[in-house]
């Protein structure tokens, strides 16, 4: 079980459902990080007292260091001082809640440095799964996942007798505010229609991703990394209600799932107290509340993004890094009015095609896509 704590990404969702776990558990915050927030992060500095904390925007980390000087906490500024925050921070767990692919180099750093990691960065394994694996192996270090879906599936592998008794993973899916809309009747959906989730409460970039279904594709591919799975054996299936979070389905055809009320506290307590439970601040489940659970096939012809990810993780190499990077994006562009919805899976479906062929890759590799992918977005619709 974590005792000593570092949160990367304090000020988002993750990060400040990731404190009220530690409130419920009584651990201790040795690190924090941000972006921008500073009103926030200098709240939760004054509250928890971390030893360090960083901000990844220097303009915002010399603000802050003014404003807590009063205190003891070491304030750190860029993405240098991120990572310094993972690897220094006298924490024995990283809980990654980084948006996007800045969220790889501290997982990278924390794994150097003997951390076990809760990832809720799913960029991480999108972008770097080899890296970060191979990483994770040679420390001997815990990769623990946060993501709904994929503490699920951790949770029901537990007492697995090995990886030949799984035929395959099932993740479940919301669908997003436009489940079962097609095609034509996305053509001018605004981005305040797509920040509209039905279930959960998540930061902007993700809640986009969900409208699109660009996150179970991201999701497949970390699946493939975190579970050593086959992409062919990881199937995606919608459920409304999300309540089951996702199933592991044996070779005797028997089927485990994880449920509960859609609350990210759940994963987020599960992956720093394992392998123990404790009472969580989330509500029980009452199924008689809920009545029905309800399961469909994704439409893969109006949100092509799944079979997109599917294919670049199928291809391997960088091919998933360039699809992540293209997503960011062409993501950001949408919430910003400047391209369509639909324009999203095109434009990252055009960035795995030009993408190089690379069997092997190094982190200067990753970061080299990341540029390259978003540099072909932005040029594309300059074009």
């Amino acid at each position: 079980m974590t005792k000593d704590l570092c949160i990367l990404g304090s000020t988002g969702s993750i990060g400040r459902q990731a404190l009220d776990v530690v409130d419920k558990c009584g651990l201790r915050v040795t690190a924090l990080t941000a972006c921008k927030n500073v009103d926030i992060i200098e709240g939760q500095i004054r509250r928890y007292h971390p030893a360090y904390a960083a901000m990844s925007d220097e303009a915002s980390a010399a603000d802050l260091k003014a404003r807590v000087a009063d205190t003891g906490t070491k304030v750190l500024s860029g993405h240098d001082g991120v990572c310094e925050c993972a690897r220094a921070s006298g924490a024995d767990t990283v809980l990654n809640a980084i948006v996007g692919i800045a969220g790889l180099e501290p997982t990278l750093a924390a794994v150097e440095a003997g951390k076990n990691v809760a990832l809720a960065n799913k960029e991480t394994l999108v972008a770097g799964g080899r890296l970060v694996t191979r990483a994770v192996r040679e420390k001997g270090v815990a990769l623990l996942p946060v993501d709904s879906e994929h503490s699920a599936i951790f949770q029901s592998l537990q007492g697995s007798p090995g990886k030949k008794a799984v035929h395959k993973l099932i993740l479940t899916a919301s669908g997003g505010p436009f489940f079962g809309k097609k095609r034509a009747e996305l053509e001018h959906v605004t981005a305040e229609q797509a920040l509209n989730h039905p279930n959960w409460s998540m930061g902007p970039k993700i809640t986009v991703d969900s409208a699109s279904m660009m996150n179970k594709g991201l999701e497949l591919i970390e699946a493939v990394w975190l579970f050593d799975m086959r992409p062919s054996d990881i199937e995606i299936v919608i459920h409304r209600e999300s309540i089951v979070h996702s199933l592991v389905e044996y070779v005797d055809h028997s089927v485990i799932a994880q449920l509960g009320l859609p609350d990210m506290r759940i994963p987020i307590q599960y992956a720093l107290t394992y392998p123990e439970r404790f009472e969580s601040p989330v509500g029980r489940l009452n199924l008689a509340e809920v009545g029905r659970l309800t399961f469909y096939e994704p439409d893969y012809e109006t949100f092509p993004l799944m079979n997109i990810c599917r294919s670049a993780i199928e291809r391997g190499g960088l091919y998933p890094a360039y699809a992540n990077s293209a997503n960011e994006e062409a993501n950001l562009l949408f919430r910003q009015g400047k391209i369509k919805f639909m324009q999203i899976a095109h434009l990252v479906a055009d960035a795995v095609e030009r993408a190089p062929r690379c069997e092997d890759y190094t982190l200067q590799d990753v970061l080299e896509a990341d540029v390259h992918a978003r540099e072909m977005v932005r040029t594309h619709i300059q074009a």
